[in-house]
């Protein structure tokens, strides 16, 4: 039996249809154990879905390797170095791709979960053990090498298993999971990631000193053509991913002249930088609606792009009617360096705070006239309002999408603030990224994807 909670105004609109829902009602009333679900937009914090804070190899994986075509979360893993087959061809697609979900190899599904839960580095050293207990139980002749664990070392372990049917057969799963970890850490958008997360940083400094004019304009001389980049150097998506931080984190925003010019020309040098683009990449494409450059004109980037910043103002005035998760920045001070708080982190503190204070932005949703009644009485006399950190089961539900570094901060808040409650993170869809870009600014919103 549930007492919902809504952080956001589409939360409220889902925990109320959950509240008056006839079936939910009828197992409310029958129901035995309790539970707080708080459902929370994940509008409210962008940054989060689009941040490059978390150390985390599950990921990375997710972030960089491709989708495993019909599916929303899983990836292709590219199998080819456990075949005889000599080719270094990318796209090759004879062999058939690999995957993470491993539900029937227990060494797989718990290499998975240290993936989840442990800082990268630990969970490549785990990947090399279980890939050397694995090798030592099928007798394969592997030399056992301590250290910093490479790729090109797990991958040398890997080439032990490709002439022994039965290896192969026997530890198929955890052989697909070191893969994309393999080929995770080789790809050069993981390389990418210090890089973002350093000018992320860097940003979070400049939001608190400068307005926002001079941080458009501190963007501007990176945004590159095509034939100007370097492989270090940011593609036009990777652009909309720092845009999106930006203005969610910095908020309400002070209009006027300056902010048009500094927005007028990080347009133009998008706009060109699209249009020089002798490939859209898929991503493009969605957001322009060109399948090819034969078809993008400037007038479509043009339009594509005020379409962009128009959703990047509403980005920034997100957060307006909040009185207590008002901001997701810390400014810092003369010891301390600025920092992003996320939302969800905020509204777990306020769950698990042990004074139990009326929260002010989680509120409740009544679900029937006892707790109307509450409600009510409460204004007159000494009823004690509903708590999300009443019950022993907390479900938080991101409404929006959820990135593993933020279900993994919630699981390490609860455990340390409140332990004895079981946490469970649910949402609509996994968020990397790019596929944060593409849900808000090439999707349309009248016909949602109902596959999810």
């Amino acid at each position: 039996r549930e007492e919902s909670f809504a952080v956001g105004a589409l939360s409220r609109v889902v925990a109320a249809e959950l509240a008056s829902y006839a079936s939910a009602r009828n197992r409310r009333r029958a129901a035995t154990n309790k539970a707080s679900v708080i459902f929370v937009d994940r509008t409210l914090d962008l940054a989060g879905a689009v941040g490059h804070h978390g150390d985390n190899l599950a990921e990375k994986i997710l972030s960089v390797l491709p989708k495993l075509p019909g599916h929303k979360t899983d990836v292709m893993v590219n199998m080819v170095e456990l075949t005889a087959l000599q080719t270094t061809d990318e796209t090759c697609n004879i062999i058939a791709p690999g995957c993470l979900a491993q539900p029937n190899d227990p060494a797989a599904k718990a290499l998975w979960e240290s993936f989840m839960n442990l800082k990268q580095k630990e969970a490549v050293m785990e990947a090399r053990r279980h890939l050397v207990e694995a090798a030592s139980r099928e007798n394969l002749p592997i030399k056992m090498s301590m250290g910093r664990v490479t790729p090109e070392q797990l991958s040398s372990y890997i080439q032990l298993f490709r002439n022994n049917l039965k290896a192969l057969e026997n530890h198929c799963g955890l052989l697909q999971l070191v893969l994309a970890t393999v080929q995770t850490l080789k790809h050069p958008q993981t390389s990418k990631w210090d890089n973002f997360l350093a000018f992320e940083r860097l940003l979070l400094q400049t939001i608190g000193e400068s307005e926002m004019p001079s941080v458009l304009n501190q963007l501007l001389p990176m945004i590159k053509s095509y034939n100007e980049r370097t492989k270090d150097d940011y593609a036009c998506e990777d652009f909309l991913v720092l845009l999106i931080y930006i203005y969610s984190v910095v908020g309400e925003i002070k209009g006027g002249k300056e902010l048009d010019i500094a927005e007028e020309k990080v347009k133009r040098a998008l706009v060109k930088a699209i249009c020089d683009e002798p490939e859209p990449s898929p991503l493009l494409q969605k957001i322009t609606g060109c399948d090819s450059s034969l078809n993008l004109t400037s007038q479509k980037a043009t339009d594509a792009v005020d379409g962009i910043f128009r959703s990047l103002r509403d980005i920034a005035r997100v957060r307006l009617h909040m009185k207590q998760f008002h901001s997701i920045h810390n400014p810092g001070s003369n010891t301390h360096q600025a920092s992003y708080k996320p939302l969800l982190k905020q509204v777990v503190e306020e769950v698990c705070n042990p004074d139990r204070p009326d929260p002010v932005d989680i509120e409740h949703i009544s679900s029937g006239l006892t707790d109307l009644l509450k409600t009510g009485f409460s204004m007159f006399m000494k009823v004690n309002r509903p708590h999300p950190g009443d019950h022993p089961l907390l479900i938080i539900f991101m409404v929006g999408g959820v990135s593993v570094s933020e279900v993994k901060m919630v699981k390490d808040l609860v455990a340390t603030r409140k332990p004895g409650t079981q946490v469970i993170v649910l949402s609509s869809v996994v968020l990397t990224p790019h596929s944060a870009v593409e849900l808000l600014f090439a999707s349309d919103r009248l016909q949602p994807d109902a596959r999810i």
